[in-house]
C-alpha cells in the first residue's frame, strides 16, 4: 500500500504508529503530526486468536519501524473501549474478549499503547484538524450500517464509563407515533428490537439497515438503502414518505444530544453521510428542535471519510507527545 505524502511533512521523523482495526482488516500507518499520516499497509484481522493478533501488530511494527522502535502505538478500533480496564468489547472481533489490551499490548510490543474506538477517533480527528476545527465542543455522528457518535471538548476526547460517550444510537427511545410535516399524515412506528438487547433504539432506524427496516414497515417493499435514497432524490413519493419519517424519528434524539452536549457543530461520518441532501434534511429538522437557535448548519459532512480512524489516533499520538494525554 503506497504511503500518503503531503506538503513535505513526510520527510520529518514520525511521532508514532497508528492502526485502524476493523472486523476484516488492520490498516497500519505512521503519524508525523496531528492529521499527518502515511498509510503503509493493510492486512487481514486475526479475529479468533489473540496471539495471532498480537503477532500481526508486532510484524507491522517490525516491517515499518526501523530506528523508531520505541514510538507509541495509537489504535482506533471497532467496539467500545473502557479506559479503566483497558478492555474492548467488539462483537466482530471475539479474540479481544477478556484481554486488557493496553497492558498486554504494551508488554508484548514494548511501547506505550493508546486506544480509542472508531467513532471517538473520527470525532477526535474532525474536532482538531477537520470540519470541527475551531469549535470548543464537537459532537460527531456516524451514520453507517448503524449509528454511533463521539464527543470532543477543547480538543480532547471525552471517554465516559465503559467507553460510552455521545452514543446517541442506543438507549434513546424513539417515538411510536409521528406526524409527517408536509402531509400531516399520522404514522405508527413500532419499537424495533436492537442488537444491543434493548428495543426502540435510534440505531434501529438511523443507519443504512434502519432505513431499509423503516421503509419495509411503511411500504411493505424491500429496497436497499441506496435504492431508497436514490428514489427519494429522484422524487419518488413512497421513498419520500420513508425519508420524511426518518427525519422526524432521528431529529428528536439528535437535538436532545446536542442540547446536552452543547455542541456547536456535528460532523457526520459513515456511508450515509455521503448523501449531502440527506444531511441537509436532517440538519433542518434538528435545528427546528434544539433549544439554542443555530443560524448556521450544525450537521455537516466530515472531512475524513476514508482514513478517519488513523487521522484521529494521529491526533492522540500528537497529544501524547505534547503531554496532553
Amino acid at each position: 500500500m503506497s504511503a500518503v505524502t503531503t506538503h513535505g511533512w513526510r520527510l520529518a521523523e514520525p511521532i508514532g504508529y497508528c492502526v485502524d482495526i476493523g472486523g476484516s482488516f488492520i490498516k497500519f500507518g505512521r503519524a508525523y503530526g496531528a492529521g499527518q499520516i502515511a498509510v503503509e499497509e493493510q492486512v487481514p484481522t486475526p479475529i479468533h486468536s489473540w496471539m495471532d493478533f498480537e503477532d500481526a501488530l508486532a510484524a507491522l511494527i517490525r516491517d515499518f519501524g526501523g530506528e523508531a522502535d520505541s514510538l507509541p502505538l495509537a489504535i482506533s478500533t471497532t467496539g467500545l473501549f473502557d479506559k479503566r480496564t483497558g478492555k474492548v468489547n467488539a462483537a466482530n472481533i471475539p479474540c479481544f474478549a477478556g484481554h486488557d489490551m493496553v497492558r498486554e499490548l504494551s508488554a508484548r510490543l514494548g511501547r506505550t499503547v493508546l486506544i480509542a474506538n472508531d467513532a471517538d477517533s473520527f470525532a477526535l480527528g474532525e474536532a482538531n484538524v477537520g470540519a470541527g476545527r475551531g469549535h470548543d465542543v464537537v459532537m460527531c455522528i456516524i451514520l453507517g450500517t448503524g449509528v454511533g457518535g463521539g464527543l470532543v471538548v477543547n480538543g480532547k476526547l471525552v471517554q465516559g464509563a465503559g467507553g460510552v460517550t455521545a452514543e446517541w444510537g442506543h438507549g434513546a427511545i424513539l417515538r411510536t407515533h409521528i406526524t409527517l410535516p408536509k402531509t400531516g399524515e399520522d404514522l405508527a412506528i413500532p419499537r424495533f428490537d436492537c442488537g444491543c438487547g434493548q428495543r426502540g433504539c435510534t440505531d434501529t432506524v438511523g443507519g443504512a439497515r434502519g432505513v431499509e427496516r423503516l421503509h419495509r414497515h411503511l411500504s411493505g417493499e424491500n429496497r436497499t438503502s441506496h435504492q431508497i435514497l436514490d428514489d427519494w432524490e429522484a422524487g419518488d413519493a413512497v421513498a419520500e414518505r420513508t425519508v420524511e419519517a426518518y427525519f422526524e424519528l432521528l431529529s428528536e434524539p439528535l437535538a436532545f444530544a446536542i442540547n446536552i452536549s452543547g455542541a456547536t457543530i456535528v460532523p457526520a461520518g459513515g456511508g450515509l453521510s455521503a448523501r449531502i441532501k440527506l444531511l441537509e434534511g436532517l440538519d433542518k429538522a434538528v435545528r427546528q428542535k434544539t433549544l439554542n437557535p443555530y443560524k448556521d448548519p450544525l450537521i455537516v459532512p466530515g472531512h475524513f471519510f476514508k482514513n478517519g480512524g488513523l487521522i484521529g489516533v494521529s491526533v492522540l499520538a500528537a497529544q501524547m507527545q505534547q503531554g496532553k494525554v
